[in-house]
This record gives C-alpha cells, sequence and structure tokens, in this order.
C-alpha cells in the first residue's frame, strides 16, 4: 500500500507536541510495515528535517526488506499560514494523484477537501470549540472552517486520547466516519533515564522542578510561576522552576508574571531545545509538574513518567487518566493547591518514593510503538479496497 503523509503544516521548533508526533510516527511506521510505502510532503522550512530518522535506514528484524520512504519537496512556505493551507487545498491533491496513493494520513488537523484517495486525519484536541477564548478572531475562524472540512471528508478519524475523543463527537455529531483513539507515548531514551533513575542508590538529582510545556495561555504557567515564588518565600528553599518548551504567543505575559512576583532569580525560561538537552532536563530534575488548564494528551506527562520522576498533574481529563495513581493531582485553578503540590512532589518522601516507585511502571501504557501499531490499522482499515 502506498500512504502519503501530509507534513505540510511541520514548522520544526514551532509546532510542539504534534511535531514530536509526526517524527516518532516516521521513526516507527516504516519499521513496523516496511511493506508499505511512505511518501512523505514536506514544506519549505521542513525539507531538510531527518523526518524519517533512522528506521527507514535500518533493516527490520526478520531479515523483511527496508521500507521505502520518499520525501517530497513542495517549496511552499509554511511559515505563512494562509499560503499552506491553500497549497493544502488546490496543489495537493494533483500531488497525492501523481504518486497513486492509496490513502493520505494528515497528522496535524487539516486535510484537503478534494483529495483524490481516502484521508485519515487526526484531531489532537478541539482547544478551538472548548476555548475559543485562547484564539484571535482570524486564527479561530480558520480553525473553525479547516477543521470542519477535515472531520466531513476523512475516512478515519484519529483521536489522541478518549477526552479528545468524546469532544470530537460534542462537537461534531453529524461526522460518520469511525473514530480510533491512538493514545501517545514517550520515547525509548525517556525509559531508559527511568531505568538509571531506578539502579542508582543514591538520587543524583539537581534541585530542579521542571515543567516543559509550549509557553501559551491554556498551559496555566503564571499560575504556577506564581504559586512557586509563594512556595520558595514559605520554604526558604533554593530549588529552581524550568519550564522548558519553545515561546508561545503568552511568553511575554510570562515573563511579565515572573518580574512582578519577583522569581526571574529562580524561574528559568528555556525555549525550544534538542531531544538531548531535554532529556539531560528529566535526568537531572528533582520532580515534575504539569499545570496545564486543558490538554488532548499531554506527551510531557508520560516522559515524566518513564523517566522515573515524582510527578504532579493538573487533576484534568486526560492527564487523570493517563497518570492514574502514579501521579499527585491538583486544582490548577487553585494556586493555594499548587503550593500544595509543590511542597508534597519536592519535601514528602514517603511520597515521592511512593511516585517514583509507580512512574515507569504506568508509562509503559504509553510507548510510541503502540501509537505506530494503531495507526497502521487505521490506515490500512481507510486504504483497504472493497
Amino acid at each position: 500500500m502506498r500512504i502519503g503523509i501530509n507534513a505540510l503544516y511541520l514548522l520544526p521548533g514551532k509546532v510542539g507536541g504534534t511535531e514530536v508526533y509526526l517524527r516518532r510516527l516516521l521513526e516507527w511506521m516504516p519499521r513496523l510495515a516496511p511493506q508499505h510505502e511512505y511518501v512523505v510532503f514536506l514544506n519549505k522550512e521542513s525539507e531538510d528535517a531527518a523526518l524519517a530518522g533512522k528506521a527507514a535506514e535500518q533493516d527490520v528484524s526478520g531479515g523483511s526488506p527496508l521500507a521505502t520512504v520518499r520525501m517530497i519537496k513542495t517549496g511552499v512556505g509554511a511559515i505563512s499560514r494562509p499560503r499552506r493551507l491553500l497549497y493544502e487545498q488546490f496543489r495537493l491533491p494533483a500531488l497525492v494523484r501523481d504518486q497513486r496513493l492509496d490513502v493520505l494520513f494528515n497528522p496535524g488537523f487539516t486535510a484537503s477537501v478534494r483529495c483524490p484517495c481516502p484521508m485519515v486525519t487526526t484531531f489532537h484536541d478541539l482547544q478551538h470549540k472548548r476555548h475559543p477564548e485562547y484564539f484571535k478572531a482570524a486564527d479561530l475562524a480558520a480553525w473553525n472552517f479547516f477543521l470542519a472540512a477535515a472531520a466531513r471528508t476523512s475516512k478515519r478519524i484519529l483521536a489522541v486520547s478518549e477526552a479528545s475523543a468524546q469532544d470530537f463527537r460534542r462537537y461534531y455529531p453529524g461526522v460518520a466516519a469511525p473514530i480510533d483513539v491512538t493514545p501517545l507515548g514517550a520515547g525509548e531514551s525517556y525509559f531508559a533515564i527511568g531505568d538509571r533513575r531506578r539502579a542508582s542508590a543514591v538520587e543524583q538529582a539537581e534541585d530542579v522542578l521542571l515543567c516543559v510545556s509550549t509557553l501559551h495561555p491554556h498551559k496555566n504557567l503564571d499560575r504556577l510561576v506564581r504559586a512557586f515564588a509563594t512556595w520558595r518565600k514559605q520554604s526558604s528553599a533554593n530549588t529552581q522552576l524550568v519550564i522548558a518548551g519553545m515561546r508561545g504567543f503568552f511568553a511575554e505575559r510570562l515573563e511579565e508574571t515572573m518580574r512582578d512576583c519577583g522569581a526571574t532569580s529562580f524561574v528559568r525560561l528555556t525555549g525550544w531545545i534538542s531531544d538531548e538537552e531535554l532529556q539531560r532536563l528529566y535526568t537531572k530534575a528533582r520532580a515534575f509538574i504539569f499545570p496545564s488548564l486543558f490538554e488532548g494528551f499531554g506527551i510531557p506527562v508520560v516522559e515524566a513518567l518513564a523517566s522515573g520522576l515524582a510527578t504532579a498533574v493538573s487533576d484534568i481529563e486526560p492527564m487523570r487518566s493517563h497518570a492514574g495513581d502514579a501521579a499527585l493531582c491538583f486544582d490548577p485553578r487553585d494556586e493555594e493547591s499548587i503550593v500544595e503540590a509543590i511542597e508534597r512532589i519536592l519535601q514528602d518522601e514517603p511520597l515521592r518514593a511512593e511516585l517514583c516507585s509507580k512512574a515507569q511502571k504506568r508509562a509503559e501504557l504509553f510507548r510510541w510503538e503502540g501509537t505506530a501499531r494503531l495507526t497502521l490499522a487505521s490506515l490500512e482499515a481507510a486504504g483497504r479496497r472493497v
């Protein structure tokens, strides 16, 4: 089967978890199903990115032939969203036809309504419906139009959590396409961090509380910074808060919050960092916190669990279901609740030991190999000729 992959949305270092999602699937799908051909449509900004990873270059177990992964350079500049969307609607269908694809996979919300083959589209979340206040008027109009079009024209829909699947059914009740829930995962390198942490008799962590998050309003980072500043004053601790993730459109507001509460000396914003740098932070951190008000999945939470970290998360879905009893839950809208969570995961040693002992076992439920298998099953079902 010839599987097309619409990577036109990808701006390396600027789209957060959806970039991790695409990269991990392109690593695992050719490895798991080398009998298929994979045709990846790139934009101008991602033409030089090694999207297919090493999986496409290596043999797979059992002596199977190498998978064929082809990169198609379209030349469209995706930094201009209108230009990219127009290209997706009017030029991509011709490329799909030329490549004689059996199915087109859209991993980034939008799809070409004139596509000549069946499509499978991933809806990572329904934030534009749940929280329209976080969008500019023009952006919200575009999200509503193009995502509704993708929902109507896709043969199957992928939702990254049951919570996102429920939201999809609520906001697109007339869409008859099957919804396949394909939970996301943590990479093998994060499990390796957890293995090393468990093998060490003495904790080697630095006095750092880690949060991995894009700087967007719904990530609730202003409350986290204020709560952390309050905790520092109450505890007289020297712990640093490190917030790692790309600078979204809440960055300046967050920096203003840091100045207002005197937190600039003990809160660090890293901006977008490489996988290697991120893994070093997971290795060095003493604990992990994730205060988001809304998520489709929340990859950093399972990365933290896989790394064996004592973890505190917002008491919302899907965080609550993902973490189970392996993380401490708190009310993300209550700063006192966040302060208490910080105190407990950093200072309550029996609780920390309990959470660390449960973390990696819980994360075993969320591996990228599993995500890729479920995604392949959906693509094969959509592309199957009857």
